[in-house]
């Protein structure tokens, strides 16, 4: 029963949070530049989550041919130029890092 109530504390807070910077952005007018720099939010932080795990898969930086992930990363993002496609890119990268973990 605690780890339901603290599940549903946190998801209340998470929503208060988000509601509170909407509440509080639509009465007043964000200047130009910061909704520009806000654009480049989503792409930095995804950039912060991925690469780490492309580059250090074992805490080292390996560019090697020996590391699956940072192959099927280049491979995926081959995909995702090619199609546009987002699932058909994350299904992409998955299937290619099973196939080169099975084989290594």
């Amino acid at each position: 029963m605690t780890l339901w109530l603290t599940m549903t504390a946190i998801g209340v807070a998470t929503f208060l949070l988000r509601l509170s910077f909407i509440s509080l952005f639509e009465k007043m007018q964000i200047p130009d530049l910061v909704r520009r720099a806000l654009r480049f939010v989503p792409p930095a932080v995804l950039t912060a989550i991925i690469f780490p795990e492309l580059l250090l898969p074992r805490g080292t930086l390996d560019l090697s041919i020996g590391n699956e992930r940072l192959i099927a990363g280049l491979l995926a993002a081959v995909v995702a130029w090619r199609t546009k496609n987002v699932v058909l890119t994350i299904l992409a990268g998955m299937l290619i890092l099973y196939i080169l973990q099975a084989l290594g």
